[in-house]
């Protein structure tokens, strides 16, 4: 398996260096009047009150080694968006109101440390943080947890093998490529660069997957207004999906309705199949050697599953109103 090799990433003894665990207690900044009085019902109802949205301000080098004790194996999901190696350092420029003038806002001691995206040795600095992280969210995953890491360009190829290290090739899911611009790049020597890259790992073949649908995308849009065209007269559209089995299926080969079974079989049992007649829910042919079809309705058609190609979710904007209805 190939391996990146920065200065210090192995002692004298060439043993690998163990991130740096310094555990810190939490504490408590700021609680609204709702967070404490749902504290007291939680409770005075038996429930643990201590983990509910807790959000946590700090470096993750003490923040993730301070979270071990509690939840070491016991994390199912982490997604991280970390420092995609740009160089940048996320001052910001704005207009002053009612003035021509504008503002250069400057990153205190504390956000240049927390936002901003430079690495004094280089990449070689940002790897070793890189990996340190890694192997902290690692320990905190359950046997079949899983973990999506969002990057760029910049860095999604060193991470890919650092991942492979921290986790093992075989528990690579996917690489999912998030379309984040729709509007065309212009550059005069290069394509124009409109991705993100989520990597997907998971520890364990038994990690948990729901798949997801979608009936959002141009793709799918088009494919209901071509496919689900029939109503039968009470304007329910539908589409009519075969039911011939894909492979040979002798314990399938039986008449229905007099209609004989394709070669490989049916797609169901003939309980099934009584069962989709009985709900009209079948297409039957005028002629006894027509093809029976299901009718697939639009109204509970849940969408073509979504691939790893994602181009259906447009980036937040700065003025954009995040909702979730």
């Amino acid at each position: 398996m190939a391996e990146l090799i920065w200065d210090g990433k192995y002692d004298e003894h060439g043993h690998k260096r163990a991130p740096v665990r310094i555990e810190l207690p939490f504490q408590t900044v700021n609680e609204s009047v709702q967070a404490r009085q749902r504290t007291l019902e939680l409770s005075s109802s038996g429930h643990d009150p201590e983990w509910r949205n807790r959000l946590i301000w700090g470096d993750k080098k003490y923040v993730l080694p301070s979270l071990l004790s509690e939840f070491a194996g016991k994390v199912d999901l982490i997604y991280i968006d970390p420092p995609f190696d740009t160089g940048a350092d996320f001052s910001f420029n704005t207009l002053v109101p009612e003035s021509d003038e504008s503002f250069t806002k400057e990153p205190s001691m504390l956000e240049q440390k927390a936002y901003r995206d430079t690495w004094g040795l280089g990449v070689a600095s940002y790897l070793k943080w890189l990996s340190d992280t890694l192997s902290l969210l690692r320990e905190l995953l359950t046997e079949n947890g899983a973990i999506y890491v969002h990057l760029d360009y910049h860095v999604v190829h060193y991470a890919k093998i650092l991942l492979d290290e921290t986790f093992g090739p075989d528990e690579f899911v996917n690489e999912i490529i998030w379309r984040r611009k729709t509007s065309a790049a212009w550059l005069s020597n290069q394509f124009g660069i409109v991705n993100d890259t989520i990597l997907f790992y998971a520890r364990g073949q038994d990690h948990t997957f729901h798949s997801q649908y979608s009936k959002e995308d141009d793709n799918t849009k088009n494919y209901i207004k071509e496919r689900f065209i029939f109503d039968d007269g009470d304007g329910r559209k539908y589409m009519k999906s075969p039911l011939i089995n894909p492979l040979p299926r002798p314990n399938l080969r039986y008449s229905f309705h007099g209609v004989q079974p394709p070669p490989t079989g049916w797609l169901y049992s003939k309980q099934r199949l009584d069962d989709m007649f009985a709900n009209n829910e079948l297409v039957m042919p005028k002629e006894k050697t027509g093809r029976i079809y299901r009718k697939i309705y639009a109204d509970t058609y849940p969408g073509q599953v979504i691939q790893n190609i994602w181009m259906d979710i447009p980036i937040v904007n700065p003025m954009a109103l995040e909702r979730l209805d």
